[in-house]
């Protein structure tokens, strides 16, 4: 071994404990930046030689330390949990918000409410049957009637509104999940070429990191590694970004609710191909609320509206108004089929009111009220509106109570994962201090050895061999 060796491993352990130093500080720095992942050199000893020769021995001291590889500390089992939970925390957030909006396009419960404008309207029937023979009865039926159209009508509107509403908002979210893929597959190439190099590229995988935790927030994305350190976004089974390439998504399907069929409706698809994409995450619960949460709404208050319209007009049939004809429609559409944003009072003429149930005698009309008091014993009708409608708004009161119950729970499941991805991945300065304080008196230790090194060395070189003094 030679008597020079000392002073090589001495250095090697200086350079190794300052770039130890050097990532700490880095580390310390970046204890507050979004999605850093904090990073260890990894040291190395440097061993003897292990080719054996015969002039050439090693006496199995080795040679110092070696610095060359940052690592990047992360734990790729959480960090696909964390996509998975991130996921369907998304997904329940927007179908509780969804249903919290539906709940507010009916007003349940408040004086504003359908339940409250249907007993209002009711009430005016009763009122008519206490005077049938007087025209403000007759009329606070008519201006009653009108008013629960106006809510029925409203309610409609909401809920057309926000499905409108969703549907740009999944417009926008595919535009920004295209442009984080096509970055996601900028940086892939950057860290392939720097891996190829033999350059450090963390801190790219960690900006990278942070998009795929953005598109599993928006679409359920999920990775899988590929080569050089490349990642692979991977959405509902289709390819969203491979190596260097990414592949743009697209939203197919009508774009007014009253256009979805069976077999058309809005989904996410591939924007070469228009092959369907089972998306998760915000989009998931965007296509939920477009397919079948806002619809079923919808189509539940145009049959309460057509129920309404229909019992309501066939009652009436049956009575007679003040000039003895029979009763006509009261409700009906403005185009097309009764529902709730069509649906409109055809009557406004108060004579018109069928509440007699009692034919004219002689050509002399009856001012009977039998007709008026059986339209108002409709709100007990067990299958009746109020019943069908009471039946819908608990329904959907259960539906959100139990929605926001999950949604909870997920984001509990997500902190838990997020907490354990931090415990591994994140900056402790406590344990930052503890090492920069070893990585200190490694590198004093080592500037000691060389100092010890080099007085060995003065010794030997300029007072070894001085004769006759």
């Amino acid at each position: 071994m030679s008597t020079f060796s000392g002073l090589n491993a001495a250095t090697t352990a200086l350079w190794a404990q300052r770039r130890a130093l050097d990532v700490t500080g880095q580390n310390i720095a970046n204890v507050n930046t979004e999605g850093y992942s904090r990073q260890r050199v990894d040291l190395q000893a440097i061993g003897g030689s292990t080719i054996p020769a015969f002039y050439s021995t090693s006496p199995g001291i080795g040679a110092g330390v070696s610095a060359d590889d940052v690592q990047r500390i992360r734990d790729a089992f959480l960090e696909g949990r964390g996509h998975t939970e991130h996921a369907n925390s998304a997904r329940l957030l927007v179908e509780a918000d969804t249903l919290e909006q539906v709940e507010t396009a009916f007003r349940e419960p408040g004086d504003t409410g359908i339940q409250s404008l249907l007993s209002e309207m009711w009430d005016g029937w009763e009122d008519l049957h206490n005077s049938p023979d007087t025209d403000a009865a007759r009329t606070q039926v008519i201006e009653r009637l009108e008013t629960l159209v106006g809510g029925l009508q409203f309610s409609s509107a909401s809920l057309e509104a926000q499905w409108k509403q969703t549907r740009e908002n999944l417009d926008v979210l595919v535009k920004d999940v295209n442009a984080a893929a096509a970055t996601v597959a900028e940086l892939n190439k950057a860290i392939r070429v720097a891996n190829q190099a033999g350059l450090p590229a963390n801190d790219l995988s960690d900006k990278r990191d942070v998009l795929v935790m953005k598109l599993a927030d928006q679409v359920g994305a999920t990775v899988r590694p590929g080569q050089y350190g490349t990642l692979d976004v991977v959405v509902g089974g289709m390819a969203l970004v491979s190596g260097s390439n990414s592949y743009e998504l697209a939203v197919a399907g009508p774009i007014d609710p009253d256009l979805i069929t069976a077999t058309d409706k809005p989904r996410i698809v591939t924007a070469s191909g228009n092959y369907p994409v089972a998306a998760g995450g915000t989009g998931g619960g965007q296509l939920s609320a477009l397919n079948v949460l806002i619809p079923n709404y919808r189509t539940q208050l145009d049959g309460i509206a057509k129920g309404l319209a229909d019992s309501l007009n066939a009652a009436h049939a049956t009575g007679f108004d003040l000039a003895g004809n029979p009763g006509g429609d009261v409700l009906g559409s403005l185009s097309g089929p009764i529902t709730a944003a069509s649906i409109s009072v055809v009557i406004s003429d108060p004579k018109l009111i069928a509440a007699s149930s009692v034919g004219p005698t002689a050509g002399v009309p009856a001012l009977d009220n039998g007709n008026a008091d059986k339209i108002a014993q409709l709100r007990q009708q067990v299958t009746g509106t109020d019943a069908t409608y009471r039946k819908m708004i608990v329904e959907l009161g259960v539906q959100a109570a139990v929605a926001i119950r999950n949604q909870d729970i997920q984001a509990v499941i997500t902190t838990q994962v997020d907490a354990a991805r931090e415990s591994v991945a994140g900056v402790n300065l406590d344990e930052e201090m503890t090492n920069m304080l070893s990585y200190q008196h490694a590198y004093s230790a080592a500037g000691r050895m060389i100092t010890a090194i080099d007085q060995t060395l003065d010794t030997l070189i300029n007072r070894t061999g001085l004769v006759g003094r």
